[in-house]
């Protein structure tokens, strides 16, 4: 024993130490990271070691002197102290040798220590005195406790805070720290203590960062799709045409395995690292039956010494410790690399996005892109947590059914026949439920529309089209839930199958090994040991259903998301940057490859610098091509397109980005003040800024909502004028502002004498008075330049442009404010149990209450059942038998049968509970929203909504239920473990009772911490959605200005603020899970020991059953621990689902019982009396004492400056505000007393900015179906459309695109036009009606308007004042009030403001 405790107990650490340490030196010398100053904390490492190798010479010499004699038959005893002292300075020199290779944490030496304590605990005497061996094994334990912090931890948060703020812990933890979590300890005691706010997080580590991820894996995903092209190149040229088209469709179907590919080769090694772990795990895992086995024997054996039974108790402890750790570092690295793949999906989607050409962009919505990187990246990052069970689940059943062969021999077989069966089954049903995946084609459908929806709000209001629009929405919402609820019933099938998959495998083996022999005994050992292998077979039997279903969803995923990426580029070739001329060579273009040229007829245009080039033509003539051609936003057939210099540009619809309006202009640039004054004074935004709250750092609402259409425009303006460019693309930008402001503008930037004066400007307008100073004039008719030349050459030539001239000389534009209140508010939300309360509320009393007996009689089978087989391990063998095996064998039968009854009943339930739930909230969602007012929409960013539709009731569709279900089973199994434990050791209560409040305070801790997480990523989130909405439709303008590198780093900062809260969100879970697993660890360790120490009392039958139930335990609290995290966490999104309930609401939208009669308003004489209107409460009247009697047939044109309150009496009329003060009576009726879509269905706007919506050009004008196809034509025809749409393949089923990007702006607002011919009410207002058309066509609407609404009441807020001459009268507001009305004539006589504006309009 002497020797055995010196030799091997001794040597065992020195050997380990000095045949390692080399490799290990060697490995810091080639990954050596710097030098670390001495810390106090590696001195005390360094002086204890040198401490303990003191204490082996201090041994030497005593045996040498006091056990002179002992030690001449036994050398061994001198060497020892001698090896052990000089091994303990080896580790000083690598404690030292770490240092100055930077290394802060040692694994290496953690196990050396460990080793050595394990070692020297062994309760065996040597020779050396008792006070040398206790401060031995003190120094030892004390070295270990060092080992658990790493070296110059104070120093590495120094450094890291220097250049990481708030650095994540886990750069600096120790080895034990990082296995355990105990770093994230304090971010959880933080969030307990008080809410958690986004600067209480840590910064992300570098290698999880957007830059360093996109980066890598771009250079992957091009070499990628490199090798397609070459391959598409090489076999392209021979192909015929038809079979170019079917390659493209295979690249399309192969795109997602070249992505799959791409992130496997990028996050793949670090994944395998967590693979490793997981088969560590299962090689632990599978060792605890073998010693439950040994547990099983000692109890049978009654002369088994009892050490031998707290051995195994204390190993089966162990065991079950490490394989928590292994199971918990492996799910650390699985989320990890999700949470990568997520980061490097959304930056290759954002992009591509920046890259994508017109016709590809036409058939990826706004609404699909943001569907990719929400809902499509979580089925990836679900994919990478569970992909290994695809594959490691058939390794583990079959290693499973090894070892019952080796307890039940041949009878297993019978266990192989079950799985057999139940394995074709689940994959039926996985391919089945893969063909359900439509579910998502629906949410695509849904999302989309709503987007169109929250974009187009404003038009639905007008036109009171709401109802259409949510029958529409409701539709795909009832398709998406009928798939999701066929989908639920199989997956319900699948889960019972699985979960009764144990019952059914013990039951045919123990059935065969019973019938087959009557010698066959089922005793303890048999019994319990085989139950624990199956309840090991529980856990890849239970995943590979969702595994092998989320593979499927990933695969759909990635086929998304590779058919995206690999979607057509714009061609860096398109355009050539000269250092000449802006030249067009015989160019040919088109919007798409296999589309109609947009402009044609090999177009040539040299334009030289520092001119001034108008761009005139009728709608849809190829003005704004022409421009985009120059942009290289279209496709090239033929010719060349060369552009000198940088190039700023203008769009036809301003965009604005939801930043402040300074940083609008300056778009990414320097701010040079005397520069900046000055744009700011040439564009005429110094008027607006002193009517802005914050001047021009006020925060512009999302797509612009607190600016008017004019103040828009020229913050659009001044954004080009500010970069200083070369070339200067101006898609007419004065057609929303007023006469003097367009005039002031032309003068001061673009004109000869403009600050753009020595700039090559491209102007496309329909503005007849800034024609005489261009220098060169386009007129293009149908997509070809019929005539150029300047100005005085075109009218000398006498063709159609001096007709035209000589029609259209005198015309201006006009500026209208649109007010809007744009407040940006965040929520932070309180989770209470209210949220759980109305959750199942709308599931409904009757149907919980099903639920929760179904669980209970489910685990009251499964309690039954087991506790039979005790019985039946217990009874006693008479002549090699047992009796009554049948009744047994068919009582066991039965109760695991009607366990599985009720599993299915359960999941079926709660699923069809939760989709009722799912149903009720997003129809009062959808409700909810579309009731709220107009000032709703302009305070709440369209990003925050289109969340809660998608992200949101996708997680109450999927997420919560899943969860639930996961929940309440393993929730009652552990009630059924503490049952049984209790049962065959009472005393086991002493222990269990405290470790549940334990449990309880531990978890209380996580879930305060966790929520607040929770909702900090979730707020987070939105930005990111906003980000890319915001980017799609600006895309054009950020490559223009060439800004992309900038776009894309806003999306990264964004992306990486996002997962800052997503990564401790994650190892939240981890820490409280190892946590609460080792107090399930406890349990077992509890179990056994008192069934050890009980073993004269307890039967072998009972104890088998105890220990192999409290085995289960750390599972089933790991499972709770992620269930119950993702209800908690989840049901958050049922919170912000109802956030919305309590939000200001319109009126009622019809009134049940109103007297309003049918044809109302008859007449269409409106009336306002002392009317006043405001934007929000607390602000100043916006309308102030109108009183106004508009008489029926009365044509009435609204003039006046920017912010006079124009906008306001149209938004009055149709309520879109309420009255503050005051009242409006249409035809004697009070418009507040009846519904809002009994008012506005009854009166017609046409509105300034033209809004269509996805879907047939027929539904655009009617989409209640109200008319005939004959009114649809006739409106067409007076609208002047008619030849348009008969041109049209499908005509009326023309398919429009989202927005109706398809077609001209001048188009769609032809189609406007036509819409309110076709209701043809009694009220017509036209807000800028016309303000992007050419004058001839504006002038063939007015005569429209004239003879079609000759007896209809007509309120123009006019843009040109020429269209209003012959009105009847002419209201001249100014600040809210009403200063002038009267006939045109008679305001003209009294030389009063009107007279003063249309002089600057050229008309006098």
């Amino acid at each position: 024993v002497g020797i055995f405790n010196e030799c091997v107990l001794v040597w065992a650490p020195c050997i380990y130490l000095w045949v390692l340490s080399p490799f290990y030196c060697l490995r810091l010398y080639c990954h050596g990271r710097g030098r670390l100053p001495l810390s106090s904390l590696c001195s005390a490492k360094l002086l204890l070691g040198f401490f303990l190798a003191s204490f082996g010479f201090v041994e030497f010499f005593y045996i040498l002197l006091e056990r002179r004699q002992e030690i001449q038959q036994h050398l061994v005893f001198l060497l020892s102290p001698i090896i052990r002292s000089l091994t303990v300075v080896l580790a000083v020199c690598v404690i030292h040798w770490e240092r100055m290779r930077g290394c802060r944490s040692s694994v290496f030496l953690f196990f050396f220590w460990l080793l050595g304590v394990v070692c020297s605990l062994i309760p065996l005497h040597g020779l050396s005195p008792d006070i040398v061996r206790v401060c031995k094994h003190i120094g030892i334990l004390f070295h270990i406790y060092l080992n658990t912090y790493p070296h110059s931890v104070l120093f590495g948060h120094i450094v890291y805070l220097f250049f990481f703020q708030n650095a994540c812990p886990v750069q600096d933890a120790s080895f034990l720290s990082k296995i355990l979590f105990w770093w994230f300890s304090g971010l959880v005691f933080k969030g307990y203590r008080s809410p958690l706010q986004a600067e209480d997080l840590w910064s992300l580590r570098e290698e999880d960062t957007s830059e360093k991820i996109i980066s890598d894996l771009e250079e992957e995903w091009t070499a990628e799709q490199e090798n397609h092209l070459s391959t598409s190149i090489a076999l392209g040229s021979r192909l015929p045409e038809q079979a170019q088209f079917l390659r493209k469709i295979q690249k399309e179907q192969s795109s997602g395995f070249c992505l799959l590919r791409t992130l496997a080769r990028s996050f793949g090694p670090y994944f395998l690292n967590g693979t490793l772990c997981l088969m560590v795990h299962d090689a632990f895992m599978f060792s605890v039956p073998q010693v439950l086995s040994l547990l099983l024997g000692f109890m049978k054996d009654e002369d088994a010494p009892m050490w031998k039974g707290f051995f195994y108790a204390s190993l089966m402890f162990l065991l079950s410790c490490l394989q928590s750790v292994f199971n918990h570092q492996y799910t650390y690295t699985c989320f990890t690399v999700g949470m990568r793949v997520k980061t490097a999906v959304m930056g290759l989607v954002y992009r591509k996005s920046l890259v994508v050409n017109s016709a590809a962009r036409r058939t990826c919505t706004v609404g699909e892109i943001v569907n990719l990187v929400s809902a499509d990246t979580q089925k990836l990052m679900d994919f990478v947590v569970y992909f290994n069970a695809v594959w490691l689940a058939p390794i583990e059943v079959t290693l499973c059914l090894f070892f019952l062969w080796q307890h039940l021999g041949p009878s297993a077989l019978a266990g192989i026949a079950t799985v057999i069966f139940i394995f074709p089954l689940n994959g039926f049903i996985a391919r089945q439920r893969s063909k359900l995946q439509v579910q998502m084609k629906y949410m695509d459908g849904r999302v989309k529309l709503m987007n169109e929806i929250l974009n187009g709000i404003k038009i639905l209001k007008f036109y009171a089209w709401e109802k259409a629009f949510l029958e529409q929405v409701l539709g795909y919402r009832e398709k998406e839930l009928k798939t999701l609820k066929k989908s639920q019933i199989l997956y319900s099938v699948s889960l019972a199958s699985f979960n009764s998959s144990s019952f059914l495998i013990a039951f045919a083996m123990f059935g065969v090994y019973v019938l087959i022999d009557d010698k066959n005994v089922l005793d303890a050992q048999k019994i319990f040991v085989s139950m624990a292998l199956i309840n090991i077979l529980k856990t890849p039997l239970s995943q590979l259903p969702f595994a092998m279903s989320t593979t499927m969803q990933a695969l759909v995923s990635l086929k998304r998301l590779g058919k995206f990426l690999c979607q057509d580029e714009l061609k860096p070739d398109n355009v050539t940057r000269e250092s000449f001329k802006s030249v067009f060579e015989n160019g040919t273009f088109s919007w798409s490859k296999d589309g109609p040229p947009c402009l044609k007829s090999r177009i040539s245009v040299r334009v030289p610098c520092g001119s001034l080039v108008a761009v005139v033509g009728h709608v849809g003539s190829g003005k704004s091509s022409l421009l985009s051609a120059m942009l290289g936003e279209t496709e090239k057939r033929s010719g060349a397109v060369s552009v000198k210099g940088s190039i700023a540009y203008v769009p036809q619809q301003a965009w604005i980005q939801n930043a402040s309006l300074q940083d609008n202009i300056l778009f990414g640039q320097e701010k040079k003040e005397s520069w900046y004054q000055r744009v700011l004074e040439a564009c005429a935004l110094l008027p607006d800024l002193d009517n802005l709250p914050a001047g021009d750092a006020t925060e512009i609402g999302e797509k612009g909502l607190n600016l008017s259409g004019g103040q828009k425009q020229r913050v659009s303006l001044a954004r080009a004028v500010y970069r200083k460019a070369d070339v200067y693309l101006l898609d007419d930008p004065l057609s929303a502002v007023d006469a003097h402001v367009g005039q002031h503008i032309f003068n001061k930037v673009i004109g000869p004498k403009g600050i753009l004066r020595d700039k090559t400007r491209v102007l496309v307008t329909h503005g007849m008075s800034f024609l005489p100073q261009a220098d060169l004039i386009l007129v293009l008719v149908d997509g070809e330049i019929s005539e150029r030349g300047s100005y005085q050459e075109l009218l000398n030539r006498n063709g159609d442009f001096a007709d035209f001239i000589h029609t259209f000389a005198s015309s201006e534009r006009k500026e209208c404010l649109s007010e809007a209140s744009q407040r940006v508010r965040s929520f932070i939300l309180k989770l209470d149990d209210t949220m759980y309360i109305e959750y199942f509320r709308t599931i409904g009393l009757p149907l919980i209450v099903s639920i929760v007996f179904l669980y209970a009689f489910q685990q009251a089978a499964s309690l039954s059942y087991n506790y039979w087989l005790s019985l039946w391990a217990d009874q006693p063998v008479i002549n090699g038998t047992q009796l009554n095996v049948d009744l047994k064998l068919g009582v066991y039968g039965a109760l695991g049968f009607a366990q599985g009854i009720a599993i299915f009943g359960t999941t079926l339930a709660i699923s069809l509970g939760c989709i009722i739930a799912s149903r009720h909230l997003h129809l009062d969602l959808l409700n909810n929203v579309l009731h709220s007012p107009m000032s709703f929409f302009e305070s709440t960013p369209s990003g925050n909504l289109l969340n809660r539709f998608a992200k949101e009731i996708d997680a109450i569709d999927n997420m919560i239920p899943d969860g639930l279900k996961m929940m309440l089973g393993y929730f009652f199994k552990l009630m059924e473990v503490c049952i049984i434990v209790l049962m065959a050791t009472p005393f086991a209560a002493v222990i269990i009772l405290p470790m549940a409040f334990l449990y309880g305070f531990i978890q209380s801790f996580y879930v305060a911490t966790s929520c607040q997480l929770r909702r900090l990523e979730s707020v987070s989130r939105s930005p990111i959605y906003t980000h890319l909405n915001e980017t799609v439709q600006g895309a054009s303008v950020i490559r223009a200005f060439n800004e992309q590198s900038r776009f894309i780093m806003g999306a990264n900062h964004k992306v990486d603020h996002n997962q800052t809260a997503y990564f401790p969100r994650f190892v939240a879970t981890r820490w409280l899970g190892v946590n609460l697993e080792f107090l399930g660890n406890g349990i077992v360790l509890a179990a056994s020991i008192l069934s050890v120490m009980a073993k004269g009392t307890l039967s072998p039958g009972m104890v088998g059953l105890a220990v192999s139930h409290s085995l289960q335990v750390t599972g089933f609290l790991s499972w709770i621990v992620r269930s119950w995290t993702d209800v908690e966490n989840n049901i958050v999104s049922v919170e912000r689902v109802k956030e919305y309930a309590d939000t200001p609401k319109e009126a009622a939208w019809s009134i049940e019982g109103s007297s309003l009669p049918p044809s109302w308003p008859q007449k269409g004489a409106i009336e306002f009396q002392d009317y006043g209107l405001q934007y929000r409460k607390g602000l100043e009247l916006a309308l102030k004492g109108i009183s106004v009697h508009i008489k029926e047939r009365e044509k009435i044109g609204i003039v006046g400056r920017t912010g006079a309150g124009k906008s306001s009496l149209a938004l009055g009329i149709f309520r879109i505000l309420e009255a503050a003060k005051g009242q409006i009576y249409i035809d004697g009726i009070n418009i507040a007393e009846i519904g809002l879509h009994d008012l506005r269905s009854r009166i017609t706007i046409i509105p300034q900015d033209p809004v269509l919506f996805s879907g047939s050009l027929r539904m655009n004008l009617d989409p209640f179906d109200a008319y005939s196809d004959e009114e649809v034509w006739n409106a067409l025809e007076l609208a002047h459309l008619k030849n348009f749409v008969s041109e049209l393949p499908d005509k009326l089923n023309h398919e429009c695109s989202e927005g109706g990007e398809n077609i001209s702006l001048g188009q769609r607002q032809l189609v406007c036009l036509a819409r309110a011919l076709l209701r043809k009410t009694k009220i017509l207002v036209l807000d800028e009606a016309t303000a992007a058309l050419d004058l001839e066509t504006d002038t063939l609407i007015q005569s429209t308007i004239r003879s079609q609404f000759e007896d209809c009441a007509v309120l123009t807020i006019a843009h040109r004042l020429n269209t209003i001459m012959d009105y009847t009268k002419v209201i001249v507001m100014d600040k809210g009030h009403i200063v002038e009305m009267d006939s045109p004539s008679n305001l003209i006589a009294k030389r009063g403001q009107f007279y003063y504006m249309c002089r600057e309009a050229g008309l006098l």
